[in-house]
């Protein structure tokens, strides 16, 4: 649905992206993953036919979005990270008008909005002007707008950016039920833990360069060789914390507030064994030890420059 091919763009001397290359098939979730500045809305914006790239090549649904960025805008909805609206308009004004910039007839603008409306759970919100609504609902009613032509993608930049959590809760939830609906989504975004529980696959992207790509299970498996130990004491973690130092295979141990230590191990199950087993004859009361799967965020952390690993 989505291919990207050795896009690169310059400003200058500066290089804002590097021959980024990948592939997003129909019907799922692509997470967009990086630090500030690290190129992925230029990324986005050149797919979004808004920039042209220096180098390289970007097809959404087989349509060359540089040779013909017209085709491309009908089948794509475009969300930004900074975005506006148009305060003195209502809601179903709002939505008229951008419905009116695609041509659609004005006898079908009113079942539509009203659609999408119930989709994004503003039906409540139709009359009201959109200056006094909050955040969260501002956010779904530009989501609103990205769908009045009923396109196949949608390229979304920061859209839980601001939101408290109940609204970033219902802003995946709405995400979910457009792939439901098979949409392609492209979504970046800096909630690493949203984005591995929302999408099908993820790139992380450092300094214009795709560091790693793929579904964030194949990541794992090949960026962590190491395995991550949860170990949870009712008391003594810095005791804890030091004879776990000590055994052979512990990597690096990390402490938290709630008395959770973090142990990434190169050993195998029974060199976890033989951990517990110092623990526990050193008398550490231990409320639990389970091998757990690095998060994305541990992956981010480890992949980016610049961070103490």
């Amino acid at each position: 649905m989505i291919r990207v091919d050795g896009l690169a763009k310059h400003y200058g001397k500066f290089e804002a992206l590097k021959g980024v290359t990948f592939t997003i098939e129909e019907g799922s979730i692509f997470g967009f993953v990086g630090p500030n500045g690290a190129g992925k809305t230029t990324t986005m914006k050149i797919i979004a036919t808004l920039m042209t790239p220096t180098a390289g090549q970007a097809f959404v649904d087989d349509i060359d979005v540089i040779r013909h960025p017209r085709k491309v805008r009908q089948v794509i909805g475009y969300m930004p990270d900074f975005f506006g609206v148009y305060d003195r308009l209502k809601v179903t004004e709002y939505l008229d008008f951008y419905a009116s910039c695609y041509r659609i007839p004005a006898d079908r603008r009113r079942n539509i909005i009203a659609d999408l409306l119930e989709l994004v759970d503003l039906s409540h919100k139709a009359d009201a002007y959109v200056d006094g609504l909050s955040r969260g609902m501002k956010q779904r009613l530009c989501l609103a707008r990205c769908l009045v032509h009923d396109p196949k993608v949608l390229i979304l930049d920061e859209p839980a950016s601001g939101l408290d959590p109940r609204a970033r809760v219902e802003m995946r939830e709405l995400l979910r039920e457009l792939k439901k609906m098979g949409k392609t989504i492209i979504i970046s975004s800096h909630i690493l833990s949203e984005l591995a529980e929302l999408c099908t696959h993820v790139g992380i992207i450092e300094a214009g360069e795709l560091a790693a790509e793929g579904t964030v299970e194949r990541i794992t498996a090949q960026l962590s060789s190491d395995r991550l130990i949860q170990v949870r004491v009712s008391s003594g973690q810095e005791t804890a914390a030091g004879l776990i130092r000590e055994q052979p295979g512990v990597v690096a141990v990390t402490e938290t507030a709630d008395g959770i230590l973090q142990v990434s191990f190169s050993g195998d199950s029974r060199g976890q064994v033989e951990l517990l087993r110092k623990l526990v004859t050193e008398g550490i009361p231990v409320l639990s030890f389970a091998e757990t799967s690095n998060s994305l965020e541990d992956l981010f952390m480890r992949i980016t420059k610049g961070v103490v690993q």
